[in-house]
């Protein structure tokens, strides 16, 4: 526990003097808020508490890109063979790593909603708990992504490239950029099948629907599965020195994480509840162009 500790301060230093972690922990949703609230929601308080969901979603799953290109960096300049003098193991890099991570994203959360509340006078913010709850479970989940990201890459440049990969679906094809009830049918019918929908969805349902944590819990299980599920293929695959080969099977095992959103997006592909949720929202939100804005009014 003691090295867990000292590995986390450790990190949460290292990461504050990192810019691609403060752009996608900070400034990235920082500006996807005032974009949201301001330009879309045009300062509407139903609409803005409609964005709220999506902006904290991205802001959680920025921490992947981070984690995964920090980690990178530190085996190709042999910081992480100075960590492995010490008597620490994989687990516990990888686990300060994700704490460190959950830690730095509170606070930006915290100033998103408080701008929401006393600059866009949203005074209803739904079911904050079951938010706030799936802000921990997406933050772990999808730094474990990233954990798992680093142990299949060499180097920095294949490292961005296998992250622009796997960003800009996770963005544009869940309702973290366009709401997923607007968007044509075969996206929403792909979105059912990608971890970033479950996020955003579960998000938005707690703040703009406020709906209780029990009514989302398979898409909170889900997330909270996946984190433990891609943690455990990060630790395996866990490289400290460049020179150390990656299994051949690695990016298998690496794939396998996903097989959960797959059975789960057939599921979901039958039922049609989330999306129904996801049409619904939208729907309410474009019915609050039709009503005077009132702060505090419910949809």
């Amino acid at each position: 526990m003691t090295n867990l500790i000292t590995l986390t301060r450790t990190r949460m230093v290292l990461a504050l003097r990192n810019k691609m972690f403060f752009f996608f922990s900070v400034v990235m949703p920082l500006l996807f808020f005032f974009l949201y609230a301001g330009i879309f929601s045009k300062g509407n308080p139903d609409r803005v508490r409609f964005f709220l969901g999506p902006v904290l979603a991205l802001n959680v799953m920025g921490s992947f890109w981070g984690l995964s290109a920090t980690l990178v960096m530190y085996r190709e300049q042999g910081i992480l063979r100075r960590f492995h003098v010490a008597p620490v193991t994989a687990s516990d890099m990888l686990a300060s790593s994700v704490l460190a991570n959950f830690v730095l994203t509170l606070p930006t959360v915290t100033v998103v909603l408080l701008f929401a509340r006393f600059i866009f006078h949203v005074q209803d913010l739904g079911n904050l708990t079951a938010a706030l709850l799936f802000v921990c479970a997406g933050t772990i989940s999808f730094g474990s992504l990233g954990l798992v990201v680093a142990s299949i890459t060499n180097t920095m440049q294949e490292t961005q490239v296998l992250n622009q990969l796997l960003w800009l679906p996770l963005i544009f094809l869940s309702g973290a950029t366009f709401p997923l009830g607007f968007m044509p049918n075969k996206v929403q019918n792909a979105s059912v099948f990608l971890p970033s929908t479950y996020l955003v969805m579960g998000l938005q349902q707690a703040i703009f629907s406020s709906k209780h944590l029990i009514e989302l819990l398979v898409y909170f299980l889900i997330l909270a599965f996946w984190s433990i599920l891609s943690f455990f293929v990060a630790a395996q695959l866990f490289r400290w020195e460049p020179e150390i080969k990656i299994p051949r099977n690695a990016k298998l095992w690496a794939a396998a994480t996903i097989i959960p959103f797959l059975l789960l997006g057939v599921w979901e592909s039958t039922k049609g509840e989330m999306l129904r949720q996801a049409r619904e929202a939208h729907k309410a939100f474009e019915q609050s162009y039709n009503v005077p804005a009132q702060t505090g009014q419910k949809n």
